[in-house]
């Protein structure tokens, strides 16, 4: 009876997923066409990430750790176990670019949606890579901010348990002097699992936004790393235990 459910559930959830942005799809598509308007293409996607968590009937817990200044550019980094990751980003104020996986490019609309919106990198292409770089240099520059899931995607086996970040984001941060806010996202692996079922279970989500880590506290990249993972990972495991 509670796989019956949770299929039902999910059938449900993909329903209002897809249409909900088909609704939205063609206000999307005029931000996109019109210069200067990509903000508002991006602030539509953040009414649609949080209406959509109402209309499918799962509660939002967040917690901020300080103030944040939507005006001011951050780095947001958060572990990534579930697909809904994404989707629960959305909640992360002011305007704010994502940088994923180029095969997201492939989805039919969605990815159309997120190249031109959002930032998609190939990691098995060094000049990709670089002009991801510069892209999210950009961003920063103008006054944006950027989520990065720093593990490079959903690749552990044992969740809640990360596995080591990567060096960009915080390489960036400390060449930029942008401040880095680890966000843990505590419950969406057991949400919405990465076990090819796809099945959504209900119960609250959770997001904590840590306090910002200011790149002129650490003498390294390393020790910057560090502190994000170890800060994350801690918030896992009193969630979780």
């Amino acid at each position: 009876m509670r796989n019956l459910l949770a299929r039902l559930y999910s059938i449900y959830a993909a329903l209002i997923f897809i249409l909900s942005f088909l609704l939205i799809f063609p206000f999307i598509l005029i931000c996109i066409w019109v210069p200067g308007w990509k903000k508002y293409g991006r602030k539509i996607n953040r009414y649609w990430a949080r209406g959509y968590f109402i209309c499918i009937f799962l509660p939002v817990k967040i917690e901020v750790a300080e103030k944040i200044d939507k005006h001011k550019s951050y780095i947001y980094l958060a572990n990534h176990f579930s697909y809904l990751d994404i989707a629960m980003m959305g909640f992360i104020p002011g305007d704010v670019l994502f940088v994923g996986k180029a095969s997201i490019r492939k989805a039919p609309l969605f990815g159309y949606y997120f190249k031109n919106l959002h930032i998609a990198v190939d990691r098995d292409r060094l000049k990709s890579r670089a002009e991801t770089m510069k892209l999210t240099d950009n961003a920063l520059e103008s006054g944006s901010s950027v989520v990065i899931f720093p593990e490079g995607g959903i690749f552990t086996k044992n969740p809640p348990e990360m596995i080591p970040f990567k060096n960009g984001a915080f390489r960036l941060a400390k060449d930029k002097q942008i401040p880095i806010i680890p966000v843990t996202l505590s419950y969406n692996h057991l949400i919405l699992p990465d076990d090819g079922k796809l099945l959504v279970h209900w119960r609250q989500a959770k997001m904590v936004l840590h306090k910002p880590l200011l790149p002129e506290n650490f003498d390294s990249e390393r020790s910057l790393k560090e502190k994000c993972f170890q800060t994350i990972q801690h918030q896992l495991k009193i969630d979780n235990s």
